[in-house]
């Protein structure tokens, strides 16, 4: 009789193993206590229980496995016990998306997030319908993110600022390409050719006005670029431009 197969041997950690951002650097044989919404998503969510495998990470050293010591309702207590992976090489790409009806940007720093992106700049221009940003909620958005894409970096969210402002302190290194509905170089072939450093800017639902387009095609650093055809709502060319610059130039 053949010998009966052996068992599959146990994933680990678990795919389905919780993910978290905590406060770092975190180290092997480490106790941390998670409270608030993290201590409410692990027992209320995940019904996490002693023993139990959680991953965490520090956007310093990397990825951890964290082992579950108590589990109460307002309260869990980990032991860090294993070094997973190091921190991500992140691709130097800042995107620079005009402020948005809230709903709107909280996708575009969603799927920024989880695209690459190093860092995220709002800003404010002048067709702009919102002038404000929670960078507390915002810096929340992200982070869910992260964890839900297995991300070990964060990117940056810098406080919102207006065009004129960012243009006058803009990096001499730094290419900053202008997604201009008055067209310019191909997009694919401009990211390819660039490299990084590189930033992307991203108008507002109204558009650029007259004022901004000749601020920026005076700018010695900015290179304008055209996303094809068609008018994009400023979510769709945030998203679609930054996913086109990680297959062009970035981590893809």
């Amino acid at each position: 009789m053949p010998a009966a197969p052996n068992p599959k041997t146990p994933e680990w950690p678990p795919r389905s193993a919780p993910r978290l951002f905590v406060p770092g650097p975190l180290e092997a044989g480490a106790s941390i206590a998670l409270s608030g919404n993290q201590a409410h998503y692990l027992s209320r969510v995940m019904r996490a229980k002693d023993g139990d495998i959680v991953i965490l990470c520090d956007d310093i050293t990397g990825e951890w496995a964290a082992s579950v010591m108590s589990a109460a309702k307002r309260e869990i207590v980990l032991q860090v016990t294993q070094h997973l992976r190091p921190r991500e090489d992140v691709a130097d790409f800042w995107l620079c998306p005009a402020l948005l009806k809230k709903d709107r940007f909280d996708l575009v720093l969603e799927k920024a997030t989880e695209l690459g992106a190093a860092k995220i700049q709002p800003v404010i221009m002048r067709r702009c319908v919102a002038d404000k940003l929670n960078l507390d909620r915002a810096r929340v958005i992200v982070t869910e993110a992260a964890e839900q894409c297995a991300r070990t970096a964060l990117p940056e969210i810098a406080e919102p600022v207006r065009l004129e402002a960012m243009l006058a302190q803009w990096p001499a290194n730094r290419t900053l390409f202008f997604a201009d509905e008055d067209g310019g170089e191909p997009a694919a072939a401009a990211f390819s050719a660039a490299g990084v450093p590189a930033a992307l800017l991203i108008g507002p639902e109204g558009g650029f006005d007259p004022l901004e387009r000749e601020l920026l095609r005076g700018s010695a650093q900015v290179k304008p670029i055209t996303l094809g055809p068609r008018i994009l709502r400023g979510e769709t060319a945030a998203i679609a431009a930054t996913a086109l610059w990680m297959g062009a130039a970035g981590d893809w």
